[in-house]
């Protein structure tokens, strides 16, 4: 829509000429935008909309703009066509004619009426502050469309701005909610329900937002509308799709908590089969670590043996109760207590293999001191000197102490080293016992 020239003097007939001619492109342009905003199909869904809210407020006033654009159109038109009408009666105007065309392209001389204008004027805004109750006003062209630009303008805005959030919003609901229940689907067969899963709470929750988001959308969508920051032109701005989002991301988090819980519930079974295995192994573990402690303690003397404690109860009680939660479909239940369980199930394997280890270490040193004893033995006889009075009596010495029980390791350790000093100083070598010395030099070796 454009704008007429400011008054001036009595026009000639050129000039008379060009203002109707600008005047009749933009009567078109006015009607070709009256006719858009009239057939937008924003508009048709307000008229046909239950409305609340800002909406309701803004169309009641749109509303009675639109109303007033075409009264204003209207006198618009006859104004310019009366012009045309004075220009058309001779071909040279006279003065006369041209003093009242200047006055009717110029001048305040198009009257719209109170009648017609009462209701509409009402909600719409008034123009430069005037009352809208008068029983008529009176407009320039110049005037009369910039009034109609103004009101054009809020009126396409607000349209506009519905139209966008209409478009965008309901379909984006729609297909979150249908998600919403292919989820919920998935979601009850596995336990997860409202009261029994803070999961089937949240698609609940979620259920209600969505269905209470679609119904304000259809009925305020301008509630949802982020006019553009610094833009004037009409429909500047966003759909407000905060809530959607939220909801959006919320039901995203249950679809992956669904997505776990069926995991679960798929490979439970070998989980806690698997369990049970280590369990089982951790307690035959301990019980040969038991076994062996007893054997220790009747061929080993003063040797300090560590107690072995015997298998934790409560982690069968727990392996028990994720049975229970795997026949009573307790998946949301069963996935946390399934990782607990199989870190404290490989943390009680190697606890007992610790406790083997340690047990055992006395039976590990004496079969130590044994296949030095004979490899050294071994040694002295590929040399010949096996025979040896002395080497035959400290051997005989150390394989006693070595082969009775209980046996007494630091004894023992001393016999094999003064054997193997012995058998040193026939073969012209130092004795390879890496941080010990001779028994003579009055080192104790350790057990």
């Amino acid at each position: 829509m454009g704008d007429t020239d400011p008054t001036g003097p009595v026009m000639d007939r050129d000039e008379v000429d060009r203002a109707l001619a600008r005047l009749g492109a933009e009567h078109e342009a006015v009607e070709t935008s009256l006719l858009a905003l009239q057939d937008h199909a924003g508009r048709r869904l307000l008229e046909g909309a239950r409305l609340t809210g800002r909406t309701e407020e803004r169309w009641a006033v749109t509303e009675a703009s639109i109303t007033l654009l075409w009264t204003y159109f209207d006198a618009y038109t006859g104004a310019l066509r009366t012009a045309r009408e004075i220009r058309a009666r001779r071909r040279w105007s006279s003065r006369e004619d041209l003093v009242e065309l200047t006055e009717l392209l110029r001048g305040e001389c198009v009257t719209v009426a109170g009648s017609a204008t009462s209701t509409a004027a009402a909600n719409a805004p008034t123009l430069h502050g005037r009352p809208g109750n008068r029983l008529s006003e009176r407009y320039s062209l110049a005037t009369l469309v910039e009034r109609m630009n103004e009101l054009y303008a809020s009126s396409l805005d607000m349209v506009v701005a519905a139209d966008a959030v209409w478009s965008a919003l309901p379909a984006r609901i729609d297909l979150l909610a249908a998600e919403l229940r292919r989820t919920r689907r998935l979601a009850h067969p596995v336990g997860v329900r409202p009261g029994e899963h803070p999961a089937g709470d949240d698609l609940e929750r979620i259920t209600h937002s969505l269905t209470a988001l679609r119904e304000q959308v259809v009925s305020d969508p301008l509630a949802f509308w982020k006019p553009a920051e610094g833009s004037s032109a009409p429909g500047g701005g966003r759909p407000d799709t905060t809530v959607y989002d939220r909801e959006a991301r919320a039901l995203e988090e249950v679809r992956r908590e669904i997505d776990a819980v069926l995991a679960v519930r798929q490979d439970s079974e070998k989980r806690i089969v698997r369990l049970r295995d280590v369990l089982s192994r951790a307690d035959r573990t301990l019980a040969e670590a038991r076994t062996a402690r007893g054997e220790v303690l009747a061929k080993i003397a003063a040797t300090e043996v560590p107690v072995v404690s015997g298998p934790p109860t409560v982690l069968q009680e727990q392996l028990a109760t994720a049975a229970e939660y795997r026949r009573n479909a307790q998946w949301h239940r069963l996935s946390p207590l399934l990782e607990s369980l199989e870190q404290k199930a490989e943390d009680e394997l190697e606890r007992a293999r610790e406790s083997l280890t340690a047990v055992t270490a006395p039976l590990a040193i004496r079969a130590e001191l044994r296949g030095r004893l004979d490899a050294y033995r071994a040694k002295v006889a590929r040399h010949g000197l096996a025979e040896d009075a002395v080497l035959i009596e400290r051997y005989e010495r150390a394989r006693r102490m070595l082969w009775s029980a209980p046996c007494d390791l630091r004894v023992a350790r001393e016999a094999v080293l003064r054997y193997q000093h012995a058998a040193a100083e026939l073969l012209g070598t130092a004795p390879r016992v890496p941080g010990q010395g001779t028994p003579e030099e009055g080192e104790r070796p350790g057990a």
